[in-house]
């Protein structure tokens, strides 16, 4: 096995207490339950429990209750966000700053029950802005997929 093949070593994993320190978002917007991995390469997975009691479903298709995609998006970015701010690894407190979304695809509903795992890997980084690819999976079926660029800033 080459260098190239290895796969990348974790570094840690956070619990929803070590989440809530880094991120601002609180229920009913905080979309990551679990980081289940983050790796030296800059990648990281995140889980989310999806529950029937989200407020989200009373309105969202209340007969057929489906996780709105726009969700399954702002999860990707939190779990890229805490990616990144692990990584960036400052004793100054900091804040990530969506910038934008591009090539969001979705592949099939995602309903309570559901366990969410965000994959997230850096695509690139320049300074204080990070691009991201990130892929979220149910029962390792892709369901939704997009690129995400964030700001990362000292938090006011």
């Amino acid at each position: 096995m080459t260098t190239a093949e290895k796969p990348p070593k974790k570094m840690e994993a956070a619990d929803i207490l070590k989440i809530m320190e880094m991120l601002p978002h609180r229920y009913p917007f905080l979309l990551v339950d679990r980081m289940l991995e983050i790796n030296e390469d800059m990648s990281g997975i995140g889980l989310k429990n999806v529950t029937a009691n989200e407020p989200h479903f009373q309105g969202h298709f209340p007969d057929q209750p489906i996780m709105p995609g726009v969700l399954i998006v702002e999860g990707l970015a939190q779990t890229a966000g805490t990616v990144a701010l692990v990584l960036e690894n400052s004793d100054v407190p900091k804040r990530v700053y969506f910038m934008a979304i591009n090539e969001a695809k979705f592949r099939r509903p995602v309903v309570p029950g559901d366990a969410l795992h965000y994959h997230v890997r850096l695509l690139q980084r320049r300074r204080n802005v990070w691009r991201f690819a990130g892929e979220a999976l149910v029962d390792g079926e892709k369901v939704a997929e997009a690129e995400m660029t964030a700001m990362i800033t000292e938090a006011i």
